[in-house]
Order: structure tokens, then sequence, then C-alpha cells
């Protein structure tokens, strides 16, 4: 369906046919070329995307590279006056006092909906917006603080969420900001004993949950010998009879009743300085157990900052979604950017976003559809399965259609290519997938993960908007670059921000140079003022990835090696751990690899794998359902989902496809995949699949394959 060589769709009509309506298209794009272009300012456009981004602060082609914006010096604040995140917020508070703040869709009904094979679903019907003004969600945040001292809760002691993505967990977050009580930050899907390590190195006596999380996950508070209060974000925290004695456990409001009391609100609180602790935020652990990146207040100011300069036009005006992991370093950076203008956030989930999500029953709105947010962070995850989902729903349109789409898909791609817009393909082909995301999106912001150049070019078509593709670390508050708004080029995550540098390491094993031609490649080193204080207890390793230089900035090492084009903009090409020497001594990019893959409809996700002992690469393959299905029909193939994944001759077929999409994807011949494994569940290494293609006893795949998992799966 999709080239991948110019990422065209295939035309597939009469030729005598496509030429007629190429030479009307023609036509059409004469006539109104010249209005257009004199109208719309073009030539500016062009120029922007023409321009050079960041340059050598000294000349030398390894840098550091700086933006353009900030050559003399790196941008630290937003506000002056304001140096920490309470202050920040004040500011947002007094400006903007009456405007909506913080959005919950009212709960209508909950319903159990049973499914042809059995399995039961909850379906939800949701309202409109319930919306907290500036005002209203800075005092939330005073009382919940002032609560949170008077339960004994003091400044500099840290206090845990482990929470899902709501209104409550950015009150919580302000609350502690205003209050200095160092938040620690736990992803809601990660295991027991990583919780409990979380938990304890902290050493927190505070944590707050949500009564699905308090229910489902949080019984580790038995290996928690420090815990003494825990405060449920909703109203009613439901009844659980086996935790601890001496654990006390109570709901947000009841704890908000308390900090506005009088007498407890009146009590003078202790401001943060800039350099304090704000967050202690846990990564998901590449290798099994989370480490606590300490994140201070200036760190984050800084970083949204450069993040901020990067969005054009942002202010009170726009909508943003959050849906993503606020445990995320992405989500909350987004959301303090928003907050920190004025902006709407409207809070969704995965399971709630769109009209035809999982939890939303048939013929009631998403969110999107009733938001209509402005602004959108996403993982490449998501944009890729909404490229899939959109592609299948093309495959199954009738031919007069699709036909339609194709040939306006493949003249906008042409036309966007060179800086121009296509206002009446707009209108009539791409409106309706556009809808999927409300209608009125203007910046997607993509990070967390390599996003493929065929998804972010459907997405900047379809979607009628740009994507600007981010890089950055927890390490580095997320922020080190995003490509600029005006750039149409893939592959790229564009310049430095004005909050940081960035310098690229000789790296002599794998073979890259800053002296390399045409471009200088090496290891990425991102140094400036959102550069974080290092790991929580974990000096062995703050030493191995941090350092500070003569000028007292500090910089972070990241593994990922990068190369520079000619106008300032980064390319991410490979990654230190991911690159994996086969028996004949050929270098394998497992994330290249699994990024050129998982454009491919068959395949939901994939994880590659190679070692040095073999000559080829392996991939462990979760499929997409309904297109195996499709493929075994096809095959006159029967049996349960589970017998068609074990079927030899469907992986011989999936292979075959895997190998078609991965020349045309332009990888080499030793990094296309000689054997895959189909797995009807998403695998973890706890559930002990052992499979042929991978000939491993349980222990030893457990070890062998933590780290691709965790890559896979996020530490989910």
């Amino acid at each position: 369906w999709c080239n991948h060589a110019t990422m065209k769709l295939k035309e597939d009509m009469n030729p005598l046919l496509l030429q007629v309506v190429r030479s009307v298209v023609w036509v059409y794009s004469i006539i109104t070329f010249l209005p257009w272009y004199l109208l719309s300012g073009a030539s500016t456009k062009q120029e922007r995307a023409k321009r050079v981004r960041a340059r050598s602060a000294n000349g030398h082609p390894g840098g550091p590279y700086r933006s353009v914006a900030s050559l003399k010096a790196l941008t630290t604040g937003l506000h002056p006056g304001r140096d920490t995140l309470d202050g920040v917020f004040e500011h947002a508070a007094q400006h903007f006092p009456n405007r909506d703040c913080l959005g919950t869709r009212q709960l209508l009904s909950e319903e159990d909906e049973v499914q042809p094979n059995g399995k039961v679903f909850k379906k939800v019907i949701l309202g409109d917006y319930i919306w907290l003004s500036y005002r209203e969600a800075y005092q939330a945040a005073a009382h919940f603080g002032s609560g949170l001292a008077a339960l004994g809760q003091r400044p500099q002691y840290n206090i845990a969420i482990f929470c899902e993505t709501r209104a409550e967990w950015i009150i919580t977050a302000q609350a502690c900001f205003m209050y200095n009580f160092p938040l620690v930050t736990l992803y809601s899907t990660l295991g027991g004993p990583a919780i409990a390590h979380g938990l304890n190195e902290t050493e927190v006596t505070h944590i707050i949950t949500s009564k699905d999380l308090f229910q489902s996950r949080l019984k580790v508070s038995q290996e928690v010998p420090k815990l003494e209060q825990i405060i449920v974000v909703d109203n009613k925290p439901g009844t659980w009879t086996d935790f601890p004695k001496g654990i006390r456990v109570q709901s947000m409001a009841t704890v908000q009743e308390l900090g506005a009391k009088p007498e407890n609100l009146s009590k003078p609180r202790s401001r943060p300085k800039p350099t304090d602790i704000a967050v202690i935020m846990y990564t998901s652990g590449s290798t099994g157990i989370p480490k606590g990146v300490m994140i201070s207040h200036s760190n984050l100011i800084a970083g949204i900052t450069g993040m901020a300069e990067r969005i054009p036009g942002l202010c009170e005006d726009d909508t943003y979604i959050g849906y993503l992991p606020l445990a995320h370093v992405l989500e909350l950076s987004a959301e303090l950017v928003c907050v920190s203008h004025g902006c709407r956030i409207g809070y969704s989930s995965p399971q709630t976003l769109a009209d035809q999500s999982t939890k939303i029953k048939k013929g009631s709105k998403g969110d999107t559809s009733v938001l209509q947010p402005t602004l959108m962070a996403a993982v490449p995850e998501i944009m890729d399965r909404i490229y899939k989902n959109v592609m299948t729903k093309v495959q199954e349109m009738t031919s007069v259609q699709r036909t339609l789409f194709v040939l306006a898909y493949n003249y906008k791609m042409e036309q966007i290519s060179k800086g121009y817009s296509t206002p009446l393909c707009d209108r009539l082909v791409f409106r309706k997938v556009r809808s999927l995301l409300g209608g009125k999106t203007r910046v997607l912001l993509s990070g967390g993960a390599p996003l493929s150049a065929a998804t972010q070019r459907f997405m900047n078509i379809c979607f009628c908007c740009p994507v600007g593709q981010g890089y950055g670390l927890t390490e580095t508050c997320g922020a080190g670059t995003i490509s600029d708004m005006w750039d149409y080029s893939t592959g790229r995550v564009g310049a430095p921000l004005v909050c940081s540098e960035i310098m690229l390491k000789d790296w002599e094993e794998g073979g890259y140079h800053s002296t390399d031609k045409p471009n200088p490649r090496g290891e990425i080193l991102i140094g400036g003022p959102n550069v974080t204080m290092g790991y929580y207890k974990n000096e062995a390793k703050n030493r191995e990835d941090f350092f500070v230089d003569k000028n007292s900035q500090r910089w972070f090492c990241t593994g990922d090696i990068g190369e520079f084009d000619p106008d300032g903009c980064l390319k991410i090409i490979d990654r230190k751990k991911d690159l994996v020497k086969l028996q004949a001594g050929e270098y394998v990019s497992l994330g290249k690899v699994e990024a050129v893959l998982k454009n491919c409809s068959l395949i939901d996700n994939i994880c590659a794998y190679a070692n040095s002992d073999e000559s080829y690469v392996i991939g462990f393959v979760v499929p997409n359902q309904k297109q195996l299905m499709t493929l075994a029909k096809e095959k006159r193939i029967v049996g349960s989902w589970e017998e068609i994944c074990n079927n030899p001759e469907m992986e011989k077929e999936v292979l075959r496809i895997i190998t078609d999409a991965a020349v045309a994807g332009k990888l080499e011949r030793f990094e296309i995949p000689k054997k895959i494994r189909l797995s009807a569940e998403p695998w973890t290494p706890e559930t002990g699949l052992v499979t042929d293609a991978f000939k491993l006893k349980r222990k030893e795949l457990k070890t062998h394959y933590q780290d691709d998992i965790e890559r896979m799966y996020g530490g989910k």
C-alpha cells in the first residue's frame, strides 16, 4: 500500500484515466497557484523552512551546537522573578484567574458489554467537560498542600504519587511545589517490586493514589514500613481490609477540607528555592530496577521554556488534551508548558480518546470530539496505530473513494514537500480523518521514541497540521530538540532548544566521529540548565552518565548516536546499547529494524533480537488480529486465534510479508529477520513463553530478553 522509499500510496487505476486526472489537477494548480501564493505568505514559510536553525558555537564540527536564537547564552526562565514552579503557577492564576484550567468529563453511565467471544468490556457514556478555573485550581492546590502539611508532611521530605493521568494529579503536583515537598512519581503500570523499591528508596510516609490503583496495586504497602498515610483522589476510597495497621486511608477532599481551615491555611509555608528538588521521577527501568531522576525547579522551568519557544502562537486560546502518563517527563513537561501560558487542559485516557476507543459506547462521543484540542502530544506507537487503522479503512473503501483518497494523498505529499498547502484537499478529502482528533489540532508533538518517516508524513497530510518531532530524556527534563513547525522534512528531531546545547562525542567502537563526511556524527551529549541533578542515591551511575564542565555547566551522556545536518538539525541514527554485532562482524540496530517493521499492517508490535553467536536477526511479533485472521482466511487456514498464531504456515507467510516490508524500508540483508515467532498475547518475561525461534530456557530467556522487553513495553 505504501511505498516506503517515497511514502506515496499506490495509484491502482487505469493509466489513461490517471493521466486525465493528473492533467485536471495540473490545470487547477496553475490557475490557483498565483493568488494562493500571494495571499498565503508561502514565500515566507519557504524561507523559514530553509533557514539555518543551529550552529556550532565554536566552529568545531562536534559542537557544541546551539539554536541561533540562543547562541550567546542559553535561556533559563519564562517570566522574570518566577524562578520556581509554584511562582509560575501563581503567575498563571493572577493573569488568567477566570479562564478554564483543568477539565474532566462527567461520567453519565457505565455498563458491561458482552462480546461475541464471551469477553466482557466496560463501556462508558460521558457528558461534557466540567472545568476548574485557574483561580479554583490554584486554591485547590493550596488547600491540599496545607492539608498535607497538617497531616505531618514536612518540607524537603519526599511524598509519592501513584495515579493515572487526571486533574487531581496536576493539583497534587502544584500543591507539592507550593509547599516544597519533593514529589516522587511512579508509573501506574509498574509491577509490585518496582513500586516497593521506589517507595522504600525515597522513604516516603505519604502517598497519593486513585481508588483503582489503591485496591489493585498498593498491597505492596506491606513491604513499605515507613508508609503512614494513603490519600485517595476519588471521593469514595472504597474498602480494603488487609492493609497493615498504622496506615491511615482518607480521601483527597477530606485533606483539602483540613487544609482550608483558617488555623492551617494561615501557617507560613516554606517556599522552595530554584535548586530544590521538585520531582524525583522514576524511569521505566531498562534493566528491571527503575532509577529515580532528581529534577530541580530550575531544571523544569528551563525545559518548559525551551519547549514553549518551539510552539508558535502558544496562548490562553489553546486547548491541550492530556492522556499520556503524567509520571512520564513528556506529559508532565507538556502540561506545565500549557499551565504557564494559560491554556486549557482537558483530561482523557487512551481508552476514551476517540469515538472508536475501546471504552466508549458505540454511538457516543470520545474525548477528542467533545474537547476539540488544538495541541496534542503523542508517542509514535499511538500515531502508528492511527496510521494503520486509517489505511485499513482506505482499503475497505469503494474503488472510486479509494482512488480519490490516494490521488489527494499523493498530490498533497508533493505540495507540502515544496512548502505549499492544499486547502481544497483538506476540506474535501481529509476533513473526516482530521475529525478523529477533534478537527482543530494545529500542532502535534511526538516524543518518547523515534517516529517513522511514513507515519510522520501521514499525520502531516491527513491531520493537516505540522508534527513537531522532539528528542529528550528524563535526565534532561524531556528537553533536547524539537523540530521547527515550518520544517516538513522527515526523520529528523530538529535543532537544540534555546535551553540546551548538544555535542557529538566520537565513538570509536561504532565507527562514529565528529570529523565524518558529509556530516559530523557521534554520541549525543546534552548540556544546559535543563540537565537534571542526577540519580537518587546512585553515585556510581551519576559519575558514569553526568559530568560538569569548566564553566560549571552540567552535561548528560545519552548513549544515543546522532548526526547534524548543515542547517543545524539533528538526526538520531543509532544507540550504543541498541547495536548488536553479528557473527560476521556487521552491526545491527535493533531499534531501526523495529521502527521500519512496525508500519507493516500485520504487526501491532515487534521485538527484534540478535546476538554475536548468530549471523541473523530474529523477531518476536504481536500480530494485528484482524489482519492476521484475514490472511489466514485467504490461505484457508482455520482455527482459534492461538492456533492461527502457532501455525508454522502462518509464520512463514508473515515472515514473507515482513521481508517485503523490510526490503521496501531499505533494511540491509543482514538486518532482515530470518525467523519470527507470533504471539497471541503481549509478551512479558513473566509469561515464561519458550519458543523455537529463541531456543532458550525460561530462566535464560528472562535474562537475555529483559532489555528488549523493557524497550518494547516501556516497563509495563
